[in-house]
């Protein structure tokens, strides 16, 4: 691997959408377009105010691997592709992990 890829911090990107439809659609257009290593989906329950109210509903948590040098692109795309008015669209740095498994992530988005 290029030493420059094993610099690229590897980021963890959390949204949710409304189905595990609408996650498995999100998540397959950002893999397939090397946006993300891999995400996961979740089931969850969210309880939110939107609009001045307390909503409380099901959703589905998706989990994104990708690297700093694809966020912004991966975080237009989300925007770009999300049924949600307003998506959670929060970027986390990962600190730490297993090297093999970060650098797979920075391979599988480059």
């Amino acid at each position: 691997p290029n030493p420059m890829t094993n610099n690229d911090k590897v980021i963890l990107v959390l949204t949710t959408c409304p189905s595990e439809d609408e996650g498995s659609k999100l998540a397959g257009a950002l893999v397939s377009e090397r946006l993300a290593a891999c995400v996961n989906r979740i089931p969850i329950h969210s309880t939110y105010v939107w609009n001045n109210v307390v909503q409380s509903t099901p959703e589905v948590q998706l989990l994104i691997k990708t690297t700093e040098a694809r966020l912004e692109e991966l975080k237009a795309r989300v925007k770009q592709l999300h049924p949600y008015e307003l998506p959670e669209l929060v970027a986390i740095p990962v600190c730490a992990g297993a090297e093999t498994y970060l650098d797979w992530v920075r391979d599988n988005v480059k």
